[in-house]
């Protein structure tokens, strides 16, 4: 059996610039995606912890070192620029998978810097 589970996020980024005339998507510094394992096209989900918003759409990449995080198309009406959002990967395990699985959590400051950085086992250390 699959089972879906967290395999990246990256906490607190903050929207800095929303497209609703633009191809319907989120941009993100590719340097970001490639620090949570994420890639271009890859579908994500986006809770927005200004407005309660949740909705899934698909990543692609901005200019590495830009740090933008832009909501493009409809989504760009689910966010203002300024608001702090989270970036949620997932994927399939098999039981057998899912002892080993360590998510990426990336915190990201105010400017969408990367301030902490860690794996977080689904296991507390007491199991």
């Amino acid at each position: 059996m699959l089972r879906s589970f967290l395999r990246a996020k990256l906490h607190l980024a903050k929207v800095t610039e929303a497209n609703l005339f633009y191809e319907g998507s989120i941009s993100v510094d590719i340097e970001l995606l490639e620090l949570a394992g994420i890639l271009p096209y890859e579908r994500v989900w986006i809770s927005n912890m200004n407005n309660g918003e949740r909705f899934d759409t698909y990543v692609i990449p901005a200019a590495k070192g830009s740090r933008t995080i832009g909501l493009n198309g409809p989504a760009a009406k689910k966010a203002k620029v300024g608001d702090r959002i989270v970036i949620f990967s997932y994927g399939y395990l098999l039981e057998n998978e899912i002892p080993l699985h360590k998510p990426k959590i990336i915190i990201l400051d105010e400017n969408n810097n990367p301030v902490k950085i860690y794996s977080a086992s689904i296991y507390p250390e007491s199991v």
